[in-house]
């Protein structure tokens, strides 16, 4: 049964494949959505097939992925086993790789290296970038040869999981691995366009970089141990403060919990220069702390704030709801019988919750952690705004890329730094955590309630996490004011001209007209924003599980690839995408899809972090069960693991959403006047000094954002483990005779 269901999976691969040569337009052309270009799919010119290109338009190069096809319909008529497996690898791998070659080496104006010509003289046809047709043919032709390798015996035979790794691996290289390789390299070529390692160190090995001038009193140490200092108190902090409000969100009163979750998130969903500006008006130098301490004790006001301090802080502000939101879902995971077994053996709750929950809460602690580092050494924002002198890699980079002097090299090697940082971090987690067991989610059913905190451990809950939820909402209102008054710093007079100039709608001749300037950004911030998150929820979910639920060669490598973006500053992946993706055999630059794309893969990692720690909790048994009843593995996935994980998938769906509204750097150079987003549009009007506008569209997303975390919440709904409900105060009581 389950040997003929592959087999019907392989025909439909094939069908796929046989439709997108002959039923789609096989390039992308320019200024037209391929739905379009179908009317002339059987016409000579850019619109046609794969076929007519092939047959008709001398680019006989396009039959290889044909014959491909051919010779898995060979396979396909074997009986499972290894023969049909060599068929499948063969038909599917050279049918891609030669799919995959032709569009490297030929492009746009013929042969794209030079030697080519010199070899083979010039080459008379050209060919665009891929379309849809050529992009569909070329993944069914990678999914064929992932079901050959299956056959072969690779991931114990499983195809849905060998396509699964194989296609993964393929889109992270393609959008991930290849652009950033691309733009990294740059630091290996000197000023002539020549390879030399001489070049690359004396870039990397300078003082700039790793000077220790501030331990023996000089003016400030080197970029690289700045952004380390910064990253790891950044880490330790957002990881500290997500702990102590998952636990009071989902161990506190209940009537913290609502207004917990939602004051929590306010940072996440906040373009990051608000969060800074805030910071300014309470803490800079004409800010209301320095003129109250002026006022009130004749000190003098200083620019105190600038520097580590400022950047620190607003980092604490933006990265704490990520590790809120890891840290939910594994405090949500424990099982409550481990608790009552040690309650039961006259374990007080102090020595229960330090000897049980805490060390259940490891793998949730290192992945907040880690994307904390990430995120800190990736910040490009909060160092600009708030940073004063204290340089960080990322804003080196920045400046090396948009300066006076547009120096790639020096900017690729600031960036080798970062990659060697997150490499580093990401070796010590999981030399920390190794193979430990933190399953706890099992098969067996668990109606636990689950243990309140611990006195003292309530009350540092409390003191710590109510104050920073406190100190939340004041920087919230500070910055929003300015939304709400004519001009800050100067007339406080309340209006609402702002949102009227933003998002002013009017009755005219042929109805209702959009007439504010900020319509267009904002709905096409909301289609590609809503477009990337289920995506990237997906294939972070998907990642994760291959990683917590599989064994194979190079899952090491596997895993890191998923993460790298991360590490990389959103300004060298922006720039990265314009390198890759401006030339055959994608050409995707001035599209809406590069946008999403970047969205995607730069908001990946917590997703897979997120499922990652997930994992850990769930049983193998569920699996298992599911397998030993006929299921297969995608049934097993979606029917009985996906319900279990979320917390976790609101967190991917959220936190990819949010920052796909809010992101700045990585997309900064990849909008266009058709593709302008709600970002750039108030970088523009802070840059004009209209804060005013800028602040009441801040407003406007946090509102939408706010709501589109509700509905996403409501429609995944909670995870269902069956287990009671915490007592009132009467079962307090009795825990605590117990």
């Amino acid at each position: 049964m389950r040997a003929h269901r592959s087999t019907a999976a392989a025909w439909s691969c094939i069908a796929i494949g046989l439709v997108a040569y002959g039923l789609l337009p096989w390039y992308a052309i320019q200024d037209t959505s391929w739905w379009q270009a179908l009317p002339g799919i059987w016409r000579e010119g850019d619109a046609a097939n794969g076929l007519i290109q092939a047959a008709k338009q001398g680019r006989p190069w396009l039959f290889a992925g044909l014959a491909g096809l051919v010779l898995c319909m060979v396979g396909a008529n074997l009986a499972p086993g290894r023969a049909q497996g060599r068929w499948w690898l063969a038909g599917g791998g050279l049918g891609a790789l030669a799919i995959a070659a032709s569009g490297l080496v030929i492009g746009a104006r013929g042969w794209s290296f030079a030697a080519f010509n010199t070899l083979f003289g010039e080459l008379q046809v050209n060919q665009f970038g891929i379309g849809i047709g050529g992009f569909v043919a070329f993944a069914m032709l990678v999914v064929l040869a992932a079901f050959g390798l299956a056959r072969l015996g690779f991931f114990r035979g499983d195809l849905f999981v060998s396509a699964a790794v194989v296609g993964c691996a393929l889109v992270l290289l393609m959008f991930i691995g290849w652009p950033v390789g691309k733009a990294l390299s740059a630091a290996f070529f000197d000023e002539d366009g020549h390879a030399s390692l001489a070049a690359f160190g004396a870039r990397v090995f300078t003082e700039r970089i790793w000077g220790l001038g501030c331990m023996g009193g000089g003016t400030g140490c080197g970029v690289a141990w700045n952004t380390l200092l910064l990253a790891l108190l950044t880490a330790a902090g957002t990881t500290f403060l997500g702990t102590l409000i998952a636990l009071m969100a989902e161990r506190g009163a209940r009537r913290w919990q609502g207004p917990l979750k939602v004051v929590a998130l306010l940072p996440i969903i906040t373009p990051p220069f608000v969060v800074g500006l805030g910071l300014i008006l309470l803490f800079g130098r004409a800010g209301v702390v320095n003129q109250a301490l002026e006022a009130w004790f004749g000190i003098p006001a200083t620019r105190w704030f600038y520097g580590l301090p400022g950047i620190l802080t607003a980092q604490l502000f933006a990265f704490t709801p990520i590790a809120f939101m890891i840290m939910r879902g594994v405090v949500q995971g424990i099982a409550p019988s481990l608790e009552e077994a040690a309650l039961m053996l006259r374990a007080d709750r102090w020595h229960t919750f330090r000897t049980v929950t805490l060390p259940l809460l490891k793998p949730g602690l290192a992945n907040a952690f880690l994307v904390g580092f990430i995120e800190s050494i990736a910040d490009f924002g909060n160092p600009v705004v708030v940073g004063g002198q204290y340089s960080v890699l990322s804003t080196d980079i920045f400046f090396a890329i948009v300066g006076a002097q547009y120096d790639q090299g020096r900017a690729a090697s600031l960036a080798w730094v970062l990659t060697i940082f997150a490499l580093l971090v990401f070796a010590v987690q999981r030399g920390l955590l190794g193979r430990q067991n933190f399953t706890t989610v099992s098969g067996k059913g668990d109606a636990g309630v689950p243990m309140p905190l611990p006195t003292g451990v309530l009350r540092t809950v409390q003191c710590v996490a109510l104050p920073w939820i406190a100190f939340t909402v004041v920087v919230y209102l500070f910055a929003f004011a300015g939304g709400f008054v004519q001009t800050w710093g100067r007339d406080y007079t309340l209006t609402l001209q702002h949102f009227r100039t933003a998002f002013s709608l009017e009755w005219g001749q042929f109805g209702l007209v959009w007439a504010g300037t900020a319509w267009n950004s904002l709905w096409t911030t909301l289609k590609l924003a809503g477009l990337s998150a289920p995506l990237t929820a997906g294939l972070g979910l998907l990642i994760a599980w291959l990683l917590a639920r599989n064994e194979f060669k190079g899952q090491g490598a596997f895993e890191f690839a998923a993460l790298l973006a991360f590490a990389i500053p959103g300004t060298v992946l922006g720039v990265s995408y314009i390198l890759a993706f401006n030339v055959p055999p994608l050409e995707l630059t001035g599209t809406g899809l590069v946008i999403v794309l970047c969205f995607m893969f730069r908001n990946l990692p917590v997703g897979v972090r997120a499922g990652t720690a997930a994992f850990k909790q769930l049983d193998r048994s569920l699996d298992e069960a599911s397998l030993m009843l006929r299921a297969s593995t995608a049934q097993t996935l979606l029917r009985v693991v996906l319900p279990l994980l979320k917390p976790a998938l609101v967190a991917a769906l959220v936190y990819s959403f949010v920052r796909a509204m809010t992101t700045v750097s990585a997309v900064i150079f990849l909008v266009t006047a058709e593709n302008e987003l709600a970002t750039t549009y108030i970088i523009g009007r802070v840059g004009n000094g209209d804060y005013g506008v800028a602040l009441a569209y801040c407003t406007v997303l946090i509102v939408l954002m706010s709501l589109a975390i509700a509905l996403i919440q409501f429609v995944v709904g909670e995870r269902k483990l069956g287990r009671r409900k915490a007592p009132g105060h009467q079962g307090h009581h009795k825990m605590e005779a117990v």
